[in-house]
């Protein structure tokens, strides 16, 4: 069924909008795997001390960001296709999509406000025992191990070029 007029522009700003929708989920899902895949922040994530793993919370946050990237560019097509091809059961399977898109944006929102001052920190804790066994100056074996856990972290974080060694003097000092 050919439209016309009023409906004919309404069909081409629906076409617009799910494109403009589409590339906002090929930005998410791409800013997700570039952090997943960034040697920095996997190098800051992988890291181990005593015994001890850095949070994965992190982690948790951007196979959500992957997932929502995903399903929203899966959203934006059906929706662009189905205006374009003027079929309800696109335009039906594209309206499903957002109430459930909906529903997981609202979820990993809260589920981040509850736990952004965990996620900050177990990050807080995992840093700080380092530290404290990096400026021990009874020389365990773990020292060396912990100064390379944060000169990972001072590397990913911090820009201003001091390594961890001299900051450790500076404290012991």
């Amino acid at each position: 069924m050919a439209v016309a007029g009023c409906t004919k522009c309404i069909k081409y700003m629906l076409f617009f909008f799910n494109f403009i929708f589409w590339l906002a989920g090929g930005v998410i899902l791409g800013v997700a795997l570039w952090l997943r895949h960034d040697s920095q922040t996997s190098n800051l994530l992988i890291l181990q001390f005593d015994g001890h793993q850095a949070p994965g919370t992190f982690y948790i946050s951007v196979y959500i960001l992957i997932a929502v990237g995903a399903v929203m560019m899966l959203v934006g097509f059906l929706g662009c296709y189905g205006a374009i091809q003027e079929s309800q059961c696109l335009l039906g399977t594209f309206f499903f999509f957002l109430v459930i898109l909906f529903a997981c944006e609202v979820a990993a929102a809260i589920w981040g406000f509850m736990n952004r001052d965990t996620i900050s920190k177990e990050l807080i804790n995992f840093y700080d025992s380092a530290y404290i066994k990096a400026v021990d100056v009874s020389g365990t074996p773990s020292k060396e191990s912990a100064i390379k856990v944060l000169d990972v972290f001072h590397t990913t974080v911090r820009r201003d070029g001091r390594s961890p060694k001299e900051v450790c003097v500076r404290v012991s000092v």
